[in-house]
């Protein structure tokens, strides 16, 4: 696998670059936690924003499935973590559909927070027509989620497991399935090297 080492703000810069360039308005930051999805998808934002166009972040954690869902088979349980734990319903009504092209525009930034098991009420951003929502997550690829632009932040079993903290050690399992299943490295538009997040690499 050949891989180009790139700055993160360059990587950045170069994505919205091609993401402006296609004239996608819903873009996939996909990767494990401790690839940082969140933090490329914020810079993809700034450097939208950098360039003179509109954008916003929405990180898929604020559609979790409420907890009598999602932790039906147990708390500790990576079959479930990989199919139950996003609300892929909730994200295409409330983002990708009215993100698209001809849509309403009226996006959901949050549906419902794990930490208190209850709705956000988050109220919704009412976006310009050409905004690019840059959603980041885990495992939202191989998922039947309509993006434009897909990132994939790939990383070794290794890499993932070592900056796994102990008590998300039961992830493990899910993340190597989705890997097997999904093969989010053979078909994302884009895919990133980042057993390292803070020093990508383009797979060429």
């Amino acid at each position: 696998m050949k891989a180009r080492p790139v700055t993160l703000g360059g990587l950045a810069s170069d994505l919205a670059a091609r993401i402006v360039k296609v004239g996608a308005t819903r873009v996939a930051v996909d990767g494990a936690p401790t690839a940082a999805p969140e933090t490329l998808a914020g810079r993809i934002v700034d450097a939208v924003h950098g360039d003179g166009g509109h954008a916003v972040h929405i990180p898929a954690g604020g559609f979790l499935r409420q907890a009598s869902l999602r932790l039906e088979r147990g708390r500790t349980n990576p079959d479930a973590y990989y199919e139950d734990w996003l609300d892929l319903r909730a994200i295409t009504r409330e983002v990708l559909t009215p993100a698209a092209p001809g849509g309403t525009g009226r996006v959901l930034p949050s549906l419902w927070d794990p930490v208190t098991d209850r709705a956000t009420r988050a109220p919704y951003l009412d976006l310009p027509a050409g905004t690019v929502v840059v959603v980041s997550g885990t495992m939202l690829l191989g998922a039947g989620l309509d993006f434009d632009v897909t990132v994939h932040l790939t990383q070794t079993a290794a890499a993932i497991a070592r900056r796994t903290p102990p008590e998300l050690q039961w992830t493990l399992p899910a993340f190597q399935r989705y890997h097997d299943e999904a093969m989010p490295h053979e078909y994302a538009d884009v895919v990133v090297r980042a057993d390292d997040p803070r020093h990508p690499a383009v797979v060429l």
